[in-house]
């Protein structure tokens, strides 16, 4: 799926750029409309963690991710679990040793590599005792090649003219869903329901849910809503999925900008004609999620070292900082440089202290400054001149008297500078000449 979201990307930089050289501020005086989605209270200050529950633990089950991990997530300080799916992995054109987690053979079942259903149950009522939420992947375009609907609703499937399963982008482990079927849509509601209901989980991350129609998505936000309030991510960059029924979608152009500055064919300025870019064309108070890295990037496409290199720490920093909601994925907290496994079981990531104390930092951070909340509560976005425009960023939060301020080097060299209109707490004013070596940021916080 990498293509398509490179072509976000592009899309979305075409935008910003038309928007180099506005003022990035927001204006106090208009008037801002009604939130499309309402969210949870515990969403705004939220910090997300992407749970590969297959490579987390040595033995890959749940009874040990709930006593060994969440303790550690608790301790970094990650607010919401989300959880790659969950459900039995179809065995027919099963890939690899143990299969695609997006291939379901049952929506309503738990896939036995975990464990059982009482023991994801346990475990989510173990993250709700330490305050944490638990959101899981749903894979609604498609099934599996043997779920149990291929053979009970066959109807409820998409066909080519030649009667085979369509099989979107060549997912090959894949049967695509008919959503012009109204019984296909109630079924998957009542799935859905199913893991509220008797598990008490809190939202969905919906994979690929710009190719699921969208009458379906604020279909079944309204019905599961008024179960409990639910958080909503859909695997996206598509505004118009937080207009009432996302609430959060992915940053995908920011993770690529992030690259293409690393390589040195972007500059930094453009960090700020796509914030305002996104900011202006969504909906108010749809989320964006930051990340350097998820299970596909990872996978797929390298680990954030073989990406940003020397430049993950100053772009990781800056996922707190932007507007939205900072992802960490699994082992992303201990610096883990390794491409996980995808169809097979793999080694978890070992304990690093620097990494975790480090995400802990940025995690703390968030938690003590509402002025990087996301959305309509988080504090303004401000860039600062600098005289080095083409290497150094540097913005700030605001919310009342709350202020955060970054600074970084976002170049291979070291660079001498002045920012004209630094905040006075920063002690950056008067001209002051200041030296950032590669890569190099600083974040400070009014006292």
């Amino acid at each position: 799926m990498e293509n398509i979201y490179k072509l976000a990307f592009i899309a979305v930089m075409a935008t910003a750029a038309t928007s180099c050289c506005s003022n990035s501020e927001t204006d106090e005086s208009a008037e801002k409309p009604v939130p499309a989605t309402v969210k949870p209270d515990w969403a705004e200050s939220a910090v997300i963690y992407e749970v590969n529950w297959r490579q987390a633990t040595e033995d890959g089950k749940l009874t040990t991710f709930t006593e060994r991990n969440l303790p550690k997530l608790k301790e970094l300080g990650v607010d919401i679990l989300w959880f790659m799916p969950i459900n039995p992995i179809s065995e027919l054109n099963r890939k690899g040793e143990l299969g695609s987690y997006y291939a379901s053979q049952n929506y309503t079942a738990l896939n036995p590599e975990m464990g059982t259903i009482d023991d994801f149950k346990a475990m989510v009522d173990s993250a709700h005792k330490m305050g944490m939420k638990v959101i899981v992947d749903w894979v609604a375009n498609h099934t599996g090649c043997d779920n149990v609907w291929v053979a009970e609703h066959p109807d409820w499937y998409a066909y080519n003219p030649d009667s085979t399963h369509v099989q979107d982008w060549g997912w090959t482990d894949t049967y695509k869903l008919n959503y012009d079927n109204t019984e296909l849509r109630k079924a998957m509601i009542d799935a859905m329901k199913f893991w509220v209901t008797e598990c008490n989980i809190d939202g969905f991350r919906c994979d690929v849910a710009f190719m699921v129609p969208m009458d379906f998505w604020l279909e079944a936000r309204k019905q599961l809503t008024a179960i409990k309030p639910l958080f909503f991510l859909a695997e996206a960059a598509n505004k118009e999925l937080c207009d009432g029924a996302f609430d959060m979608v992915y940053n995908w152009p920011m993770g690529y900008l992030f690259e293409e500055i690393y390589k040195g064919n972007k500059s930094p300025k453009l960090i700020d004609s796509l914030t305002v870019a996104l900011r202006d064309s969504f909906a108010v108070d749809a989320y964006q999620m930051n990340h350097i890295t998820n299970h596909d990037r990872n996978s797929w496409d390298g680990t954030e070292f073989e990406r940003l290199g020397d430049g993950v720490k100053a772009f990781a920093a800056l996922c707190y900082i932007a507007p939205g909601m900072p992802l960490i994925y699994t082992g992303q907290e201990y610096g883990y440089d390794h491409r996980f496994e995808f169809f097979k079981k793999d080694a978890p990531a070992p304990y690093n202290e620097e990494w975790f104390n480090f995400y802990k930092g940025l995690n703390a951070l968030k938690h003590s400054h509402k002025a990087l909340n996301a959305g309509i509560n988080g504090g303004d976005w401000k860039v600062y001149t600098t005289s080095a425009p083409d290497a150094v960023f540097a913005c700030s939060r605001t919310l009342d008297d709350d202020t955060i301020f970054y600074v970084a080097n976002l170049s291979g060299k070291e660079v001498e500078f002045t920012i004209d209109d630094a905040p006075e707490f920063t002690n950056f004013i008067g001209g002051i000449r200041l030296t950032l070596k590669a890569w190099e940021y600083q974040i400070k916080a009014k006292p």
